[in-house]
């Protein structure tokens, strides 16, 4: 029975042993990523080219300031082929005033343009279940959302910044 007892501990130890060191691991590549945008923020910053807040970037393109979480504040964007990056520190979800939920990988890829973030890659929102959204157009109060399907949402609900829930997995 001790034998029993000693094997059935020794695989439950090891199974929380593994789950602590993929979090750790977890940790470290979260970590590395804000390092990673922090430093190109450090650079172009050297190089004299100062960004505006990504707040002020989506306004000057029609957009609502807060599609995005509060803590996205790390980008790259491409003025010639107005491709967009967005850092964000961890895998989050943010829930909007129309409860309407976002879920965003920790880096976000899009194209600019005037009223539109198209061929969106790194965020999901849940209608049935969590589907991928490829695309958020401005429409007047209307925010336009294509996720397997197009539907309209309140853009009031996209105007204010909002801080995102970390979750565990995107």
């Amino acid at each position: 029975m001790d034998q029993i007892l000693n094997k059935v501990g020794s695989y439950w130890l090891g199974q929380k042993a593994n789950k602590e060191i993929n979090s750790v691991g977890d940790d470290i590549n979260s970590l590395q990523d804000s390092i990673e945008g922090g430093a190109k923020w450090l650079v172009n910053k050297i190089k004299g080219k100062m960004q505006k807040p990504l707040p002020e970037l989506l306004k000057e393109y029609g957009l609502p300031i807060g599609i995005f979480p509060r803590d996205a504040t790390n980008y790259e964007f491409n003025e010639e082929t107005r491709k967009l990056t967005v850092f964000i520190p961890s895998i989050c979800e943010v829930g909007y005033k129309d409860s309407s939920v976002f879920r965003f990988f920790t880096t976000v890829t899009g194209y600019l343009e005037k009223g539109k973030l198209a061929d969106i890659e790194g965020v999901k929102t849940k209608v049935v279940i969590w589907v991928k959204v490829t695309s958020i157009s401005a429409d007047g109060s209307k925010l336009q959302v294509t996720a397997g399907m197009k539907k309209a949402r309140s853009r009031e609900a996209y105007e204010v910044l909002r801080d995102g829930v970390s979750i565990d997995k995107f």
